[in-house]
């Protein structure tokens, strides 16, 4: 298995190669050059561990199979996640929902994070890295807390995370901010996300000297692997609860911002998992929604704060591999181009399988309040693939199994869950929230948000735009 570049300028690597680099020279990011034979669909019988070492034995063609189960050991042990099934299949109020939310960070990004940072130690090995490997994440929430965890204090990388300094929830920003490691830097962006994403993107093209960069982000393609496993253990968990039979179609719904995580649900359609659709839920951002229905990509629009912040976004990375495998790398790269210049590009091939839907900020409350009611608690991610899915359903009348992705848990929302399920409550702090949802919930709060209230804030730089390089100069300078 090789990768090469959506812009078709780069040459073929290797997995370890593309894993390391991140993004290719042209821009562009790494696809595979082609995709597995459908698997068996007995794979998605097995378990977790198991399931994970038989995909990712089709696309490392570099790694050993020893390799791959170390680093499959190492990230998806029992004290990774505090479910035995990593990610377990809930039925409530009609729906089914695959919680993604059991890891360290409490958001589906632990998943594929856990694993990245022993693809990366392979990858760094195999092509004999002697300098320091510097990973950069443009986060919208979730992304970054997870990439800290998995590479804090570990050896030979440093960690440098750019978050919107206003676009994150309070219980995000903590995560990020509290984070152990000397290795790790986080620094807020006067801006949003795509702002932070493009000086990320900007960076990679022309790098400081002294470091190998590279991503954390779904843009890595050692990141999007990892995501889809959990649609074949999805599937595998629907009919071991005897929900369908193997070779049944099934669909899914899933919150969407930066487009990698349906894009794995993607990848694992093309492997021969049967997914009748993959629905594409939007915010009151609904790039994606309007792209869908009507083959105009246009970031030149309203940004909207939501109450749904990972997806919070107007440029959509991923997108631009559906679009690569949909018409190729050259149409692929002047589309990206115009999007550059412009702020938009026309796309209007055929994407089987895709639908899309959005939800607005009172349907999103509405969903939560409504599945509270219904005794399950969902934070506002999931509340708006819960409102998407009906509105499809109603509209198409679809019979078939649908799994809503459930991203993250509601107690990293807990400002906005706990307004969705009684208006009547004042404004409450992050962390007070937590002890009132808890009640609410008739739960406990986790663990990881606890912790919160003790561990001292370690990072607090603030940078604009344009000072996001001269952030990660100083700071690598100063490892030395």
């Amino acid at each position: 298995m090789r990768y090469q570049s959506t812009r078709g300028g780069a040459s073929k690597l290797s997995a370890s190669e593309a894993i390391l680099k991140g993004i290719a020279d042209d821009g562009g990011l790494y696809v595979p050059e082609t995709f597995p034979e459908a698997l068996d669909l007995n794979v998605c019988l097995l378990d977790y561990k198991q399931k994970a070492a038989e995909i990712f034995k089709l696309y490392l063609g570099d790694y050993t199979e020893e390799e791959i189960k170390e680093c499959v050991e190492a990230a998806y042990g029992s004290e990774s996640f505090d479910t035995p099934v990593v990610a377990p299949l809930e039925q409530r109020n009609g729906c089914w929902f695959l919680e993604l939310f059991h890891g360290k960070t409490l958001a589906f990004k632990d998943v594929a994070l856990s694993i990245l940072p022993h693809f990366m130690r392979f990858a760094a090995k195999k092509n004999k890295l002697d300098q320091t490997l510097a990973i950069l994440v443009a986060t919208s929430g979730d992304t970054g807390k997870a990439a800290l965890e998995g590479f804090a204090d570990c050896p030979g990388t440093a960690i440098v995370v750019f978050f919107p300094e206003n676009g994150v929830s309070s219980v995000q920003k903590l995560q990020m901010q509290t984070q152990e490691g000397d290795n790790t830097h986080v620094v807020g962006v006067l801006g949003n996300f795509d702002d932070t994403q493009a000086g990320v993107k900007k960076i990679f093209l022309d790098p400081p000297e002294g470091f190998r960069f590279s991503s954390a982000n779904s843009i890595n393609i050692g990141r999007l692997l990892p995501q889809i496993v959990y649609y074949f253990h999805a599937y595998g968990q629907l009919a071991q609860k005897g929900a369908i039979a193997l070779g049944d179609e099934i669909s899914f719904t899933v919150p969407t911002g930066n487009f990698g995580n349906i894009l794995a649900g993607y990848y694992a359609k093309r492997m021969g998992l049967p997914i009748k659709t993959l629905l594409c839920a939007s915010n009151e951002n609904k790039v994606l929604y309007d792209f869908f229905t009507t083959g105009e990509y246009d970031k030149n629009r309203k940004f909207v704060l939501t109450a749904s912040p990972s997806m919070d976004i107007l440029v959509s990375s991923n997108l631009e591999r559906l679009l690569y495998h949909a018409s190729g790398a050259e149409e692929t790269s002047a589309r990206m181009k115009s999007l550059s210049q412009s702020g938009r590009y026309f796309a209007p091939e055929n994407y089987p399988g895709f639908a899309a839907k959005h939800a607005t900020e009172e349907e999103c409350a509405q969903g939560m309040k409504e599945m509270f009611e219904a005794g399950y608690v969902i934070d506002p991610h999931t509340a708006v693939a819960y409102e998407c899915f009906k509105k499809h359903r109603e509209e198409t009348g679809a019979t078939e199994p649908n799994v809503i992705i459930s991203t993250a848990s509601p107690f990293k929302f807990t400002e906005s869950v706990c307004r969705a399920i009684d208006p009547s409550l004042p404004e409450i702090p992050a962390l007070e929230g937590a002890l009132v949802l808890a009640g609410l919930a008739k739960s406990s709060v986790p663990r990881q948000i606890e912790e919160l209230g003790w561990k001292p804030k370690r990072h607090g730089a603030v940078c604009s735009k344009e000072g996001m390089r001269q952030e990660i100069e100083s700071f690598l300078v100063g490892l030395r």
